[in-house]
């Protein structure tokens, strides 16, 4: 890990990184949130201090994930564009199975009680205006 990503607030070295590697990528130290969530807001225009409130983060965090970005923008964009791309493989394949259980259920016969229960949410919707 290299100084930018180790210093304390005053400038000192400081023993702990500020940026590590756990399982879920690039990770502010002490906490559960990756540079890659950080990089979404950073993308979307947010300034440092509303980074900070959203996530619950202290400004020096901040400066130090923002400071980290920009010394490491291609591994860190690599990184966040695999990691869009996964999500967004994820979001199909749930969305496929959202469907395939939407159709399941259409698939099934109604039951009389749930006929009856369909009905009256139907008069009721209409006498109200709602259909």
């Amino acid at each position: 890990m290299d100084n930018a990503t180790n210093l304390q607030q005053n400038g000192q070295p400081n023993s702990q990184p500020a940026i590590i590697r756990t399982g879920r990528g690039l990770t502010i130290a002490g906490t559960r949130t990756t540079l890659y969530r950080i990089m979404d807001y950073v993308k979307a225009g947010w300034p440092p201090k509303l980074i900070r409130d959203r996530l619950n983060l202290t400004d020096q965090q901040v400066a130090d994930a923002l400071a980290y970005i920009d010394q490491h923008q291609e591994e860190v964009e690599a990184e966040y564009q695999q990691v869009l791309a996964e999500s967004e493989e994820m979001k199909r394949e749930w969305e496929e199975k959202r469907r395939e259980i939407e159709a399941a259920i259409a698939d099934k016969p109604i039951k009389p009680e749930e006929a009856e229960i369909r009905a009256k949410l139907a008069a009721a919707k209409a006498k109200l205006g709602m259909e």
